[in-house]
């Protein structure tokens, strides 16, 4: 018989900070001064914790890694900042499609079916 061994997955929560900037930098490689940059500029926000120590959470890291794909293809930070503003404006009207769709399916009655000739 075959053995099935369970495994845990852990779930993360991604906007828990976790990370400091050096270990951002490495995963986004980028340079902690980039980084400091880009949080002055408004393009990320970082949790400031123990007076001045800031930690990066995954959503962080996933945004910086969006700034890093969008600069390499030649778009300017101002530029980076309305495309990440859009992308964000996007998700939530999917969202909000999503449910939108959820209440009409749940109060239209189902599709009948097509008559025979």
């Amino acid at each position: 018989m075959m053995e099935i061994q369970a495994c845990a997955v852990e779930v993360v929560d991604e906007d828990q900070p976790r990370y400091r900037i050096g270990k951002v930098a490495a995963m986004v490689q980028l340079h902690p001064q980039t980084i400091r940059y880009y949080e002055s500029i408004g393009l990320i926000s970082p949790r400031r914790v123990r007076g001045r120590i800031r930690l990066y959470s995954e959503r962080d890291v996933a945004r910086l890694r969006q700034i890093v794909e969008l600069t390499q293809l030649g778009v300017n930070l101002a530029g980076v900042e309305i495309i990440l503003r859009l992308r964000e404006q996007i998700s939530v009207l999917q969202l909000e499609i999503e449910r939108l769709r959820a209440i009409l399916g749940a109060e239209s009655p189902p599709p009948s079916e097509p008559e025979q000739l």
